[in-house]
């Protein structure tokens, strides 16, 4: 750092300045808060149950799978029927986040594991941050709650998001973000998940499951927020 901070400070003494002018400051806080957006598909502008359908069929014409339940109490049975219809285990590994703890699980014959994956799971529950209905994208943040590991090494990755949390577009879900986490305290790793892993590198012929899950099922949870942005 010191040879950069000599750069600096020799930029500063040519134009006269210290760089901790409140002045200064202020310009260039004003303009990190005010910077003008740039151009914003049409597509994710929609609200209510529109975006919820977006967010589905974007993400079903990406192989992903897509079931809505009415409340957090019927995710565990919603998943085991998912398990069951596809002949996986019933067994789950899942972090530590307080949503996914407080659900009925000792209602499904699943067996859970808890805490960051190895590699030998054959299935994971995440709870995502959210959704990006232009796309049918999970956000996912990173942490105790959520490993990463879960996103991206089981062969299958059952994510549950909250229909409140879906936006229209990735810059609404940037300043969602930033206002959740602040300055300072933001996650080490925020992962965009779109559908399952794939690859179309041999021979153009798609391949899914090539960098990780190979199959990515979304469990939507309520009912949608109602939005100022739409």
């Amino acid at each position: 750092m010191a040879a950069r901070d000599e750069i600096f400070t020799t930029i500063r003494r040519s134009l006269g300045v210290r760089g901790d002018e409140r002045t200064r400051l202020g310009v260039v806080e004003d303009r990190l808060a005010h910077a003008p957006k740039g151009l914003i598909p049409q597509r994710g502008q929609v609200s209510g149950e529109a975006r919820i359908a977006l967010f589905a069929e974007q993400a079903e014409s990406v192989q992903a799978s897509v079931a809505r339940v009415a409340d957090r109490s019927q995710v565990p049975e919603a998943i085991a029927a998912y398990l069951r219809d596809h002949n996986l285990p019933a067994e789950l590994r899942m972090g530590a986040d307080p949503r996914l703890a407080g659900m009925p699980w000792g209602e499904t014959s699943l067996s859970l594991k808890h805490g960051a994956s190895d590699g030998s799971d054959a299935n994971a529950v995440s709870h995502a941050y959210g959704g990006i209905a232009e796309t049918g994208t999970l956000v996912m943040v990173s942490g105790a709650d959520n490993p990463s590991t879960l996103n991206l090494l089981p062969d299958n990755h059952i994510v549950v998001v909250d229909a409140a949390g879906i936006e229209g577009d990735y810059e609404t879900m940037w300043e969602r973000l930033r206002a959740t986490y602040g300055k300072g305290v933001m996650p080490r790793t925020v992962n965009y998940i779109t559908g399952p892993s794939r690859s179309g590198d041999i021979e153009q012929t798609l391949l899914l499951g090539a960098h990780g899950p190979r199959r990515v099922h979304i469990v939507v949870v309520g009912e949608p927020a109602a939005d100022a942005h739409a």
